[in-house]
């Protein structure tokens, strides 16, 4: 799969709300499911920040053989949630972000190219946070479009500042 140019950016501290649960490969299929609980929520979410909404995958490489996703929106910090929402918090930090310009269901496969492939070749690596921290997340903007699964999707992974030849940092790309 050929990838659109990534771009760097400083992402805000963020707290995500919403549907969460526990997946593997073989139950990847399971997340639509998940995305239609959570969607009659949106909107209703007491302390709802945008109309944003978030794919928050954690956990990834626990060596479990399985991953945590949430579905979620932004919150304000005081949010009172439904009892079966989760929450993550994101810390402020570098990002390399993808867009995806096909079908939503497609998304999978710019998730493995970006893993397989844009990563080994970039120099970059992906940032590891603490258990239960953001591995990366799908930023799901205004403009997608949920009926036709396309629009305004993005990939954003957390990196660190990778070396340059000579042992000096590097200089981040655009």
């Amino acid at each position: 799969m050929n990838l659109n140019p990534p771009r760097f950016e400083d992402g805000g501290h963020l707290i995500i709300a919403g549907l969460a649960g526990r997946y593997t490969a073989s139950t990847l299929d399971d997340l639509p499911a998940l995305w239609e609980r959570f969607s009659v929520h949106i909107g209703r979410i007491p302390g709802q920040v945008g109309r944003v909404a978030y794919g928050v995958c954690s956990d990834m490489f626990s060596g479990r053989g399985s991953f945590q996703y949430l579905s979620g929106v932004e919150v304000s910090e005081s949010s009172a949630l439904p009892e079966q929402f989760s929450r993550v918090h994101i810390p402020a930090q570098r990002y390399v972000v993808f867009p995806h310009r096909e079908h939503v269901l497609r998304l999978r496969d710019t998730i493995n190219t970006i893993w397989s492939q844009w990563f080994p070749e970039s120099g970059y690596k992906a940032a590891r946070g603490t258990a239960g921290a953001a591995d990366f997340f799908e930023r799901y903007g205004e403009g997608f479009d949920p009926q036709r699964g396309i629009g305004d999707i993005e990939v954003w992974i957390p990196v660190i500042e990778r070396k340059a030849q000579d042992g000096g940092p590097a200089k981040w790309g655009k």
